[in-house]
């Protein structure tokens, strides 16, 4: 009997390792069968000239072409080589028609979208587009068109192997100049932030005074830097005053706001570490005599990276093609983002204006297609939708607008209880609009464009009044040895208000009456200081005359990099490299002063001691860096879950400031818990904190400190769009120990009351140095593949998670000496 079990079990474990090696082939062979050619010829219809593509050691495309039209045609053939499942699946977030690709799952997600309108301004944008812009568009889509025309399913890659068995039958359609656009209103609305802050602060306002939310959103401090210390003209403006929060009678948001989080998650961005850092430092004080320029923007954690690193190079450089740029691109846009030609170089930062403004509008009882402005009834645009839905029927949906926008209201959960949690001085019935600068045409890739091609400071200004949305803080650097600064931006005026809450839509007061001039807008060329340095923080002080923003990043990052640069008479490549890795966390040196001061008890004392000596950097191998950050997300915990009990918690540079101001009040009313008999004060919170912390500590990494580590807790793991369950094993990667936290300025963003892997995280790293351009570094998160189990997959992440680069190769010569690959695109 049992040697007949044996035998069976034999055979059993025989079938499942032949199973399980033939699974593990096709798995192989079908994922091995969407790698693009890199080497030899290939033919690509509608090229003018021979294109040729080299690709250094770690895949990065090098473009020779003798026309801007093949180059980028041959820019658009590349991204879709190595990154179309990425392009396809942002295309269908930007035109709303996700569900096509994965079925009724998605089906909420692109009401909002198609009520937003992404398409609809795309379209506008296009029809209004300079016939270069047009040209450039079409080449590029051409180019990925002629990849599409030779590959298809799982060739083109292995995510439609799995798509194919949640929308059977789906195939790419072509890429069109739209699907460009479109992404270009995604970013913007990854880079967006008002209107969720809007959206909190009327939620905020239900629950407590105007000085109570004044306290959970302070005033961007005095002792913080600001990027352009006094208004451009060099006058003197009466100072702003603060925002003065109305205890003024507002719906309940929630729905929206929880409408938001799905598109947040789709394009992982929604969280207050997004932002970025960027520096440039004058000739005088650096080593080589030379500007050098770094950027390190700071996005959501995505696989694959949402960079995608490429040169365009004129051979011959001539009147008609006058590219010569390398840098970072988006993958499914032409020319590059962020970088640097023969003359220049810019980086850029998140600026944060208010461009986003919610109004309340008064709707007629008798006809739900009409509201009111002025005292007349208005007729709404009315536009009905159709939402293609895999495995399921097809939707119709119903998007109204009005002269502020789209009714958001209409796609709101539970939007028929808006007028049921209203007060009676809210009109009923009413709606909720939204206004953005990025509904209504823009110009930027023309501005990117001719970025691309600025050879001085001047034309690098006229690119830039085009660059409409989103609006950035743009640092420059130049061969000659200038350096400066400019934000660009479509910034409203309003008529009265700061945005700051939803605006009532029918009398008028809300409404934008212009916006700021291009010429009035904040710049700085060749400061006295020597040094130009952006993290988010206040652009102006309040010597100037417009309202820009007042969600400023509280400027701990901000300050930090000034405290680094002027530490350093000369600052080499290698000084910029430790100022991009520096992970100081701001917060604790105030915090862990306090702690000592507190009676812990014998054994919580024992833990406490290993804070002594530290140095306050987020260090990956630092056992007192996790230590005090699981304090840190109990303090944050304990101190406001009770009164934020569905809201975001403070942290980063937001929960720095807000901790920073009221740690000096022991008794302040925000230390009690309400849900305890008890009055508690800042001693008990921090005793409180500080056991929970440690005992989060110990359950995680176990009892001895020998073991604990920062990097243990605070992980980055990459995850695709598709790495859902057992597919993660596929497509995702990681997790990867990584140093930094939220409000570093190696700022690895994570969320108080999750666990301590990274949400947002520094998307790129860009040193350029103008005195040798071959000498620049750069480095992405990932790698340049989407493809899973390519080589240049992930093969960038142990670079950046240990701050390290690859060359930013510049040269020819250097290009063909590094290069790993040469393929030439045939007429």
């Amino acid at each position: 009997m049992l040697a007949k079990v044996g035998r069976v079990l034999r055979v059993i474990v025989i079938v499942l390792v032949v199973g399980l090696l033939a699974g593990g082939l096709w798995l192989g062979v079908s994922i091995r069968r969407s790698f693009p050619q890199t080497e030899g010829s290939l033919q690509v219809r509608g090229l003018e000239a021979p294109v040729e593509i080299f690709r250094d050691s770690f895949g990065i495309p090098h473009i020779y072409a003798s026309s801007e039209h093949d180059l980028f045609m041959a820019q658009g053939f590349v991204h879709a080589q190595d990154r179309f499942f990425q392009m396809d699946f942002w295309r269908h977030i930007g035109s709303g028609r996700l569900s096509e690709m994965f079925g009724e799952s998605q089906l909420e997600s692109d009401k909002f979208l198609r009520t937003m309108g992404w398409k609809h301004i795309a379209e506008q944008e296009l029809a209004s587009a300079d016939e270069e812009s047009r040209s450039s568009l079409e080449a590029y889509s051409a180019g990925v068109n002629a990849y599409l025309a030779q590959r298809q399913g799982a060739a083109l890659s292995f995510e439609y192997t799995i798509l194919g068995l949640i929308a059977r039958g789906y195939q790419p359609e072509p890429w069109t100049p739209v699907h460009t656009l479109t992404w270009a209103k995604v970013m913007a609305y990854d880079l967006g932030g008002n209107m969720d802050a809007e959206i909190q602060r009327a939620r905020w306002l239900k629950e407590f005074t105007p000085d109570q939310v004044a306290d959970l959103l302070p005033e961007y401090p005095d002792d913080q830097p600001v990027i352009v210390p006094r208004s451009s003209t060099g006058s003197t403006f009466p100072a702003q005053s603060g925002t003065a929060f109305a205890a003024v009678s507002l719906p309940d948001l929630t729905p929206l706001a929880q409408r938001m989080a799905d598109v947040h998650a789709l394009t992982r961005s929604g969280f207050d570490e997004i932002g970025s850092n960027n520096w440039v430092i004058g000739g005088s004080r650096t080593t080589t005599g030379k500007p050098i320029l770094a950027d390190d923007m700071h996005l959501g954690i995505q696989m694959p990276s949402i960079w995608y690193e490429v040169g365009l190079h004129c051979k011959p450089s001539s009147e008609g093609c006058r590219l010569n740029v390398t840098g970072y691109s988006f993958a499914g846009v032409p020319g590059v983002i962020v970088g640097h030609n023969e003359h220049i170089a810019w980086g850029v930062t998140n600026a944060g204006p208010d461009v986003q403004d919610l109004f309340l509008e008064k709707i007629n009882p008798a006809n739900p297609n009409q509201y009111e402005f002025n005292g007349e009834w208005v007729d709404m645009e009315v536009v009905e939708e159709l939402i293609q839905v895999a495995g399921g029927d097809p939707l119709t949906l119903t998007v109204r607008r009005t002269r502020h926008g789209p009714v958001l209201s209409d796609v709101m959960e539970d939007a028929k209880k808006l007028d049921e949690t209203s007060s009676l001085d809210l009109p009923s019935p009413f709606a909720v609009s939204l206004r953005w600068t990025a509904l209504e045409p823009t110009h930027i890739l023309q501005a990117v464009r001719h970025l691309n091609r600025a050879s001085n400071w001047q034309e690098f200004r006229q690119a830039l009044q085009n660059w409409d949305v989103p609006a950035q803080n743009f640092v420059y650097a130049d061969v000659q040895g200038n350096i400066g600064y400019q934000l660009p931006g479509r910034i409203p005026i309003r008529a009265s208000g700061d945005g700051s809450l939803p605006a009532p839509g029918w009398n008028g007061e809300g409404e934008w009456t212009s916006t700021i001039p291009f010429e009035e807008l904040p710049f700085a060329y060749n400061p006295a200081q020597g040094y130009i340095a952006t993290a988010n923080n206040a652009i102006v002080g309040s010597d100037y005359p417009y309202l820009i923003s007042r969600e400023w990043d509280y400027g701990f990052r901000a300050r930090r990099i000034v405290e680094m640069i002027e530490a350093t008479p000369k600052l080499s490549i290698e000084d910029i490299q430790r100022i991009h890795g520096d992970n100081l966390n701001a917060i604790a040196p105030i915090l862990v002063s306090l702690l000592r001061e507190i009676d812990l008890g014998a054994e919580l004392t024992d833990r406490a001691r290993l804070l002594d000596g530290w140095d306050f950097q987020n260090s990956m191998d630092s056992a007192q860096a996790a230590l005090f950050n699981a304090f840190w997300n109990h303090l944050v915990r304990r101190t406001f879950r009770d009164d934020l009990p569905d809201g975001p918690l403070p942290n980063g540079a937001w929960g720095f400031e807000v901790f920073r101001q009221f740690v000096q009040d022991p008794a302040s009313a925000w230390w009690d818990d309400r849900g305890t008999p008890e009055t508690e004060g800042r001693e008990e919170i921090f005793r409180l904190a500080f056991s929970d912390g440690v005992a989060d500590l110990e359950e995680r990494l176990g009892r001895d400190p020998a073991r604990w580590s920062w990097g243990a807790l605070h992980s980055s793991t990459f995850e695709s769009p598709l790495g859902i369950g057992p597919l993660g094993l596929i497509f995702d990667r990681g997790p990867f120990a990584t140093a930094g936290g939220s409000g570093s300025v190696n700022n690895t963003g994570w969320a108080i009351g999750e666990d301590y892997s990274l949400r947002g995280l520094p998307s790129q790293r860009m040193i350029v140095d103008l005195s040798d351009l071959s000498k620049s570094l750069s480095v992405i998160t990932t790698g340049q593949s989407g493809h899973a189990f390519h080589p240049h997959y992930i093969d960038m992440a142990d670079l950046w998670r240990n701050v390290q680069y690859h060359p930013m190769l510049w040269t020819e010569e250097q290009v063909r000496v590094d290069g790993e690959a040469h393929l030439t695109l045939t007429p």
